[in-house]
């Protein structure tokens, strides 16, 4: 395709983004900024706060049942052990372990490893991994966990599994707004977005389970395949899966090698359980935000502008606004709070599944046509990245850009013709955020 014409389609792209950015507006004539910052340093104080300490503060919900940011804060930050039911297998012994990355709730070095294979007729299967001298197996299950509490209970990857991957830790800063985001604001997101491309790019839609709502199904949003919808639910699911550790929502160990705690072992009334208060750090938390003197320099604006201008933003969409206060979400398991409401976020993504070339070929919710497609990663926050993708194999931002292909072959054609400077420019302005 002429470049000119690509650059022209790729124009009209990012005028049509504007137009839905502003019927988004029309509709909630009220919304506001998400309110932004890195205020969840490690170990803030749970009581007595002095009011002089600012670096400390959630967005401002505060639900009574829940407690203080500051208390949700410390139950994402404890450090599980045995009698609290950690493993038998797991990865780390803390929320915070992974995410905390420049504070807790960010990002972090730390990655998990995903296995699998396929089938004579190329569909993936889930490994069944075998432990304990051959006397137990772990079946149906792509994620294979670092550690155990004993020796026996080990997993060690088979030789017959011949899809792997490493998946990187995902922010959660900012992940009640995600939250709050309207389905039908995503899905009108995937819709257009062909019409955006000349066909080329067309974000993947899937419905998945809300273990909280009887599975009934909603717009995924969370993990890199989209394979959580709702915060609750993606807390019952890291807790079992990362920490070993069963709650009311996933009441079933993955194995019963060394376990001695019955089962749940997150044993709270709901609202006060580990998973509730996980979930409602998250929604607590700012939106990651801006570096602005870097984003005010005529190098990153100019940078802004080519992002924008060769269509990286058809995916990485810079603004989305959350559905309004009052609105049901989670197939009726949560109501969205005003300081949720209405508001503007930049996540710079689109929480959709494309194939940019750089599929895992791992299948959770989606289906098999999910294989090898990953959710846009979202770039708010960017600038606390060491490694970059989903496997953290990249570690320049210029290398990440050139991988991707397929859906992206255009715009990254687009970036391959500008000059040096541009090139850089637009990378300032990565960096920026």
């Amino acid at each position: 395709m002429n470049r000119f014409r690509v650059l022209a389609m790729v124009f009209c792209a990012v005028a049509a983004v504007a137009v839905f950015g502003v019927l988004t507006t029309v509709f909630s004539q009220t919304a506001t900024e998400a309110v932004a910052g890195f205020s969840t340093p490690t170990n803030c104080p749970t009581t007595n706060i002095p009011p002089e300490i600012t670096t400390c503060q959630s967005n401002g919900f505060t639900p009574v049942q829940a407690g203080h940011s500051a208390d949700n804060q410390a139950t994402f930050e404890e450090q599980e052990d045995l009698t609290a039911g950690l493993g038998p297998v797991y990865n780390d012994k803390s929320c915070a372990n992974c995410h905390q990355n420049p504070v807790t709730g960010g990002v972090s070095q730390i990655s998990e490893l995903r296995v699998g294979h396929t089938d004579a007729f190329g569909n993936f299967v889930n490994p069944t991994i075998t432990i304990n001298r051959g006397a137990n197996t772990i079946p149906n299950r792509s994620l294979v966990n670092d550690r155990a509490i004993c020796p026996q209970a080990q997993e060690r990857v088979p030789g017959s599994e011949n899809v792997t991957t490493f998946r990187m830790t995902t922010n959660v800063l900012g992940d009640g707004f995600v939250e709050a985001i309207d389905s039908n604001t995503l899905f009108n997101i995937s819709q257009n977005q062909p019409g955006q491309s000349g066909g080329f790019i067309a974000g993947q839609f899937i419905q998945v389970p809300v273990m909280e709502s009887n599975n009934a199904v909603r717009g995924g949003r969370f993990g890199w395949k989209n394979q959580q919808a709702s915060l609750l639910s993606f807390s019952a699911d890291a807790y079992i899966n990362e920490m070993g550790i069963t709650s009311r929502l996933q009441p079933t160990e993955t194995t019963t090698v060394c376990d001695t705690v019955a089962d749940p072992e997150d044993n709270a009334p709901a609202g006060t359980a580990d998973i509730d208060k996980f979930a409602t750090f998250m929604r607590q938390t700012k939106v990651p935000p801006r570096d602005t003197t870097l984003a005010a320099t005529s190098n990153a604006q100019a940078g802004a502008h080519l992002f924008n201008a060769i269509g990286c933003s058809i995916c990485h969409v810079t603004s989305i606004t959350t559905a309004p206060a009052g609105t049901v979400i989670n197939r009726g398991a949560f109501t969205v709070p005003a300081e949720l409401g209405s508001k503007i976020i930049h996540p710079f993504g689109d929480f959709l599944l494309h194939d940019v070339g750089t599929g895992d070929g791992i299948v959770q919710n989606g289906g098999q046509s999910t294989a090898n497609k990953l959710r846009t990663a979202p770039l708010w926050g960017m600038r606390t990245h060491d490694r970059l993708m989903h496997d953290g194999q990249t570690f320049t931002r210029n290398n990440a850009i050139l991988r991707h292909s397929n859906e992206a072959v255009n715009v990254i054609n687009n970036y391959r013709n500008l000059s040096t400077t541009q090139k850089n420019q637009l990378i300032t302005f990565l960096n920026s955020l």
